[in-house]
């Protein structure tokens, strides 16, 4: 049976995540740091929808914990069919600031993990000629943040990675797509200290909503899903806006 692969699974989009394949009959392989919220969900799952999960809690914010999950897919023999690279975090502050450290571990988590967990997987799905690769970008992505300059990067990296992936792909029965949120109601905020944020405060989409979208888009091969009318025509704006007026407006949604 295809089995997904989906990390940050212990809450937020990657539960909702989950929820989806388990719904579809896909066994799964849960990773996140928190190992009891994930086997409550593995219990949960495998209950409702008899399929198969495993978990493996591993702190993919360091090349050692990549390596303790692709580690474990080979001790369980499985054959990852559907990768969901949902693991991340953003912090804010001006740069000269922040936490190196921090800026770091966000780097290695958001962007070296993606491209890991990819590259490892990938032949494998394309010699099968069967394949999903769902990562998770952000409308972040498509502008310069100041006061979170790291994680805005981060997301650019893994709208365009992905983008040029999906061409890459092309006639291998693999494909790639990235989902494109806004602000969504998950931890993501409160762990980047931004839930006061103005860009937080204008509204956010349901983890269930934005999920069941990438989903669908992941599974009918698109290379990019934009979530939301409202992101939609920001995304078209923002392609003829001049640069120093995008990244103004970004610096005051982050405040």
């Amino acid at each position: 049976m295809a089995t997904a692969l989906i990390t940050g699974a212990s809450a937020g989009l990657g539960a909702e995540y989950a929820k989806l394949f388990a719904h579809d009959k896909h066994d799964l392989l849960l990773v996140a740091r928190r190992r009891d919220r994930l086997e409550a969900l593995a219990a949960e799952l495998a209950r409702a929808h008899a399929v198969r999960v495993y978990v493996v809690d591993a702190d993919l914010g360091s090349a050692a914990g990549v390596e303790k999950v692709l580690a474990e897919v080979e001790r369980l023999t499985l054959d990852i069919e559907f990768l969901v690279n949902n693991a991340g975090f953003g912090s804010t502050s001006a740069f000269a600031e922040a936490d190196l450290a921090r800026e770091l571990e966000m780097v290695q988590l958001n962007v070296a993990t993606p491209v890991a967990l990819t590259r490892a997987l990938l032949p494998s799905m394309i010699a099968r000629k069967r394949g999903r690769v769902l990562n998770i970008g952000s409308m972040a992505g498509f502008q310069p943040g100041p006061f979170m300059a790291t994680y805005y990067a981060s997301k650019a990296f893994v709208n365009c990675f992905t983008e040029a992936l999906a061409f890459e792909l092309r006639g291998t029965g693999v494909t790639a797509t990235v989902s494109c949120p806004g602000a969504i109601a998950t931890e993501f905020p409160k762990v980047a200290g931004i839930e006061n944020s103005r860009l937080f405060q204008m509204g956010v989409a349901p983890a269930s909503e934005v999920a069941r979208q990438g989903y669908a888009a992941m599974m009918a091969g698109k290379a990019m899903v934009i979530h939301g009318l409202k992101n939609k025509l920001a995304v078209q704006a923002l392609r003829v806006s001049p640069r120093a007026a995008v990244t103004r407006i970004a610096s005051k949604l982050n405040r």
